[in-house]
């Protein structure tokens, strides 16, 4: 009869083993809901200064009437700021991968398909989704927060994800 270790003790040098983050592959991460509206907070500032500078050479803007005798001429309404909003996001997803807001963040936006960075088309059927998944009640954008992927509906209709580098 030989001796042998017991078996309910631990291996030496064991440790418990660590959670697995969600997300579509090793280093990065799905991005999350709050993430990317303060993302999208920092990309709506610089994309304000951006119109706030430009719109006003380039002559738009609308005149509103405040009451007798007085107006305003808004900046904010004009075609030229909607322009510069689609240049801004399409032309950065599309060159980069990211905007300006994403990039603390270490996030990007990517093809569901194959990880790559989306082309000119995908940029901008995204950036349409946004604009639906805005005007419905920002249900498209909340959505977010519920999906296991964390698509958007602007994702889904563009085939797109938004992940983070976690290393």
């Amino acid at each position: 009869m030989t001796a042998s270790a017991p078996q309910d003790q631990p291996q030496q040098g064991w440790s418990a083993p660590q959670p697995q983050r969600a997300g579509p592959a090793a280093g990065v991460e799905y991005a999350g809901f709050w993430v990317r509206v303060v993302a999208w907070i920092l990309d709506a500032i610089v994309l304000g200064v951006i119109t706030a500078a430009l719109v006003p050479i380039a002559g738009g803007g609308s005149i509103v009437v405040t009451g007798p005798n007085q107006f305003e001429v808004n900046y904010g309404s004009s075609a030229w700021s909607t322009l510069l909003g689609l240049l801004y996001f399409v032309g950065f997803w599309t060159l980069r991968g990211q905007t300006p807001g994403m990039i603390p963040f270490r996030m990007r936006v990517a093809k569901v398909a194959d990880g790559s960075r989306p082309d000119w088309v995908v940029s901008l059927l995204r950036y349409v989704g946004l604009i639906i998944s805005f005007v419905v009640i920002l249900i498209g954008v909340i959505w977010v927060a519920f999906d296991s992927r964390k698509q958007g509906w602007h994702d889904k209709i563009a085939g797109t994800v938004v992940v983070r580098d976690v290393t």
